[in-house]
């Protein structure tokens, strides 16, 4: 009778053992799964792309407390970059560095003058340095090139930082443009900054732009103005919700 309990016992022992045991397997495997997927969601996961868009249009020749605007834009994006992460995937544009024979010309003056790539904040500076203000405000059409060739074939976000003293001047409008572009496509975002601008229309046109991607639109009127609102657009931490202000 004493064997019997006994063997009794010992089978309850090894039972209760063989559910540690396979309880044990079944929660590493599952922990093992998820820290793979954690692992691959890290690895796969896209950085934000970043391109610059700025204005070297003829009006930024012109002057604010005695010093032009370029000259301001040029130190602002002078003391900014360096602040970038290293690895964050950084290019250039640039419009109306150029006159062109006709109109036509002139409102295709846009050129994007370093790929998106981890070290192009360390090519920007010395492109931007041999760069000159001429011509017109081709804004519309610099945006389209963007999104359409510069931005080819990357994945994730793809932010865009416009800098402008002035509005479209190319019978475009950046507004219309990005509620068309919303429709389609969710992975652009476009911080707006309005530099010396006081043209309702124009600013309404370039907030409107702004908002709708779910960008940030600033107004910079002086010298820490701009570097503030370029240091704010490069903060990733603060979210805007896309949405439009309609003419009063």
């Amino acid at each position: 009778m004493f064997n019997f309990f006994i063997l009794i016992f010992m089978k309850r022992i090894l039972f209760i053992f063989f559910i540690i045991i396979f309880s044990s397997a079944v929660w590493a495997e599952s922990y093992n799964v998820h820290k793979l997927k954690d692992f691959n969601t890290k690895i796969n996961a896209p950085e934000e792309k970043i391109l610059f868009i700025l204005d070297f249009s003829n009006s930024m020749t012109e002057e604010i407390g005695g010093e032009k605007k370029i000259d301001l834009m040029l130190k602002t994006m002078e003391q900014i970059l360096p602040t970038i992460d290293k690895k964050t995937s950084v290019g250039l544009r640039v419009y109306g560095h150029r006159m062109g024979f006709t109109q036509y010309d002139a409102c295709k003056a846009s050129t994007l003058l370093v790929p998106i790539s981890p070290s192009g904040s360390f090519q920007i500076q010395s492109k931007l340095a041999k760069t000159h203000p001429r011509g017109m405000t081709p804004i519309t059409y610099s945006l389209k090139k963007a999104v359409e060739s510069d931005f080819f074939g990357f994945p994730g976000t793809k932010h865009i930082i416009l800098l402008t003293d002035g509005g479209e001047n190319c019978d475009e409008s950046p507004c219309t443009w990005a509620m068309e572009l919303i429709k389609t496509r969710k992975d652009i975002k476009i911080d707006v900054i309005a530099f010396n601008i006081f043209d309702k229309d124009d600013l309404d046109q370039l907030q409107c732009t702004a908002l709708v991607t779910a960008g940030k639109f600033h107004k910079a009127n002086t010298a820490a103005e701009l570097v503030k609102s370029m240091q704010n657009s490069l903060n990733p931490h603060k979210k805007v919700e896309a949405k439009i202000i309609p003419n009063p």
